[in-house]
């Protein structure tokens, strides 16, 4: 393997690392010199190829946003617009949370309770990030209405509050309470949601 092979190997090693610290207990909580301690590279070491701590939870980040769009973005821009993209973009999203609430389940929702009142800028990335989520949830809403698939009467935003309250509730009941039935009781709980804003009983 040549050093730079090597070199590139490393950081991913520190990143894996630092990803799985973030998901278990906070992106927070990630630290330099813990991460030494999990991978067996020096302190010095990791900081030469990360460069600062602030600059490692921006990977961490920018890792777990391709990990959404792989899991979640990406397979919901292959359906149809309108309820099918919204009911598949919650769907998978509630279910990667409750998925991975072990270990953390959403950086950005659980971001949001590690620094709500922490102003900087990983406060910052973590808001943009929230932000960025919900307005492509609003599009997906707005798209749905001009199908036809919801209520003209709907508030994008009081539907996407809504969501959003629901993911909340998943991340508490699956890693606060352990509960196995989560992922199952969200879906029915989108359902019950949904069916008070579409526009025909019968659309599915």
């Amino acid at each position: 393997m040549n050093s730079t092979a090597k070199s590139e190997a490393t950081y991913a090693t520190i990143l894996a690392a630092a990803y799985d610290m973030a998901a278990a207990e906070g992106i927070g909580k990630v630290s330099l010199g813990e991460l030494a301690k999990r991978t067996g590279i020096s302190k010095s070491g990791i900081f030469s190829r990360v460069g600062s701590l602030e600059a490692l939870q921006s990977a961490v980040l920018d890792e777990y946003d391709r990990r959404f769009g792989e899991e979640v973005f990406l397979p919901s821009m292959a359906v149809p617009k309108g309820l099918p993209r919204l009911a598949l973009q919650v769907d998978l999203w509630l279910r990667k949370i409750g998925n991975e609430t072990a270990r953390g389940g959403c950086l950005y929702t659980a971001g949001a309770f590690e620094f709500d009142d922490v102003p900087g800028p990983l406060r910052d990335r973590i808001e943009a990030g929230v932000t960025r989520w919900r307005g492509s949830l609003r599009k997906t809403v707005l798209q749905a209405m001009e199908a036809g698939h919801l209520r003209p009467d709907t508030e994008p935003e009081q539907l996407v509050f809504e969501v959003y309250s629901l993911a909340i509730g998943v991340m508490h009941d699956a890693r606060f309470l352990h509960e196995d039935a989560v992922p199952r009781r969200a879906q029915r709980a989108f359902k019950r949601l949904i069916s008070t804003y579409k526009r025909f009983n019968d659309l599915e």
